[in-house]
């Protein structure tokens, strides 16, 4: 199945986060940059799950520095 790639306009719209959070959790190593022609695209399906993730970690307390460990080793 074909990933749905989407730029950070559509990822802010439809999460309704800033772009500056986007910045952020890509300079983390959260989301990742899945093609870079002049805009940078990301695979939806890995945002969304990113995002949730992300989510409900805040919601249980966990700091974002833990988030980020954690979702980095899977």
């Amino acid at each position: 199945m074909a990933k749905t790639l989407i730029s950070p306009a559509q990822i802010s719209k439809i999460h309704n986060i800033s772009y500056q959070t986007i910045n952020y959790y890509t300079n983390l190593g959260l989301l990742m940059v899945k093609k870079r022609n002049t805009n940078r695209l990301y695979d939806s399906r890995q945002v969304s799950a990113c995002l949730k993730k992300v989510a409900e970690l805040k919601n249980r307390g966990y700091s974002l520095k833990l988030i980020c460990d954690l979702l980095r080793k899977g």
